[in-house]
């Protein structure tokens, strides 16, 4: 079993991968996206491993943390979370984030991952808080300021009308950490440079 890699990045490929050559081998590594948009070609890479094995492939997913990597041996122990799912989670939010929402019952903000509704995310709710570990979260009451601003500024997108698609993918690119108004005014400006 692989569990980790260094090596530097020789090519990537959409959707998320990455080809790390460690000692003159090629490794073929599925990334989050945020991930991927670090690790340019030429670059030094260091990746946790999960080594997934299928009768009928092995597939390397790559973290940049081991809080990263574990998160995601979590989400594919949950029932209904495959590797595709957990890696469009952690592609939209970080563990920390992740551990916010399911302690705080946020389930809009799961239904911004793609392919994740309603009912799945009422679902993974139930799953999750059983699963993720709830306490470690070194300042929960501004973790708790960061989701809300973020259910601010998708009830504020909503209401002026954009689609729930729209609204993902801006979501997807804001900076966590900011107030409820910055996070509206960078989520307006993304939204506006797609429509122009």
């Amino acid at each position: 079993m692989i569990g980790s890699l260094r090596g530097v990045v020789l090519e990537r490929f959409t959707p998320s991968t990455v080809l790390l050559e460690v000692s003159g081998v090629g490794y073929l590594c599925s990334v989050t996206t945020s991930t991927f948009a670090e690790l340019e070609p030429s670059v030094s890479a260091f990746l946790h491993i999960h080594h997934h094995i299928r009768e009928d492939a092995q597939t390397l997913f790559g973290f940049v943390s081991r809080t990263e990597r574990d998160t995601f041996n979590v989400l594919i122990a949950t029932h209904g979370i495959g590797p595709a799912m957990a890696m469009a989670i952690l592609s939209t939010y970080s563990p920390t984030a992740l551990i916010t929402i399911v302690s705080s019952g946020d389930i809009a903000a799961l239904t911004v991952v793609p392919g994740v509704g309603k009912k799945t995310a009422e679902r993974l709710m139930v799953e999750l808080k059983s699963r993720l570990h709830l306490e470690g979260i070194a300042d929960s009451s501004s973790g708790e300021s960061v989701q809300s601003a973020a259910a601010d500024v998708r009830e504020a997108l909503t209401a002026l009308g954009y689609a729930p698609e729209e609204i993902r993918d801006a979501m997807r690119q804001l900076q966590a950490g900011g107030d409820s108004e910055s996070m509206l005014r960078d989520a307006l400006a993304l939204l506006g440079a797609r429509r122009a």
